[in-house]
């Protein structure tokens, strides 16, 4: 399921990070969070990275 996801913001490539429960986007510097197996594809929801 995970290549059918894109970010929302650039529409690149995302990164899973089992560790964190996280989607990566490096492109937006974002980490998008999965709750309860789902995940939350909203830059509201969504923490920065540095």
């Amino acid at each position: 399921m995970l290549e059918a996801l894109v970010c929302p913001q650039t529409h690149g490539v995302l990164v899973y990070d089992a560790e964190r429960q996280e989607l990566i986007s490096r492109a937006a510097h974002l980490a998008y969070p999965i709750r309860d197996g789902i995940p939350i594809m909203l830059a509201s929801e969504a923490r920065g990275l540095d």
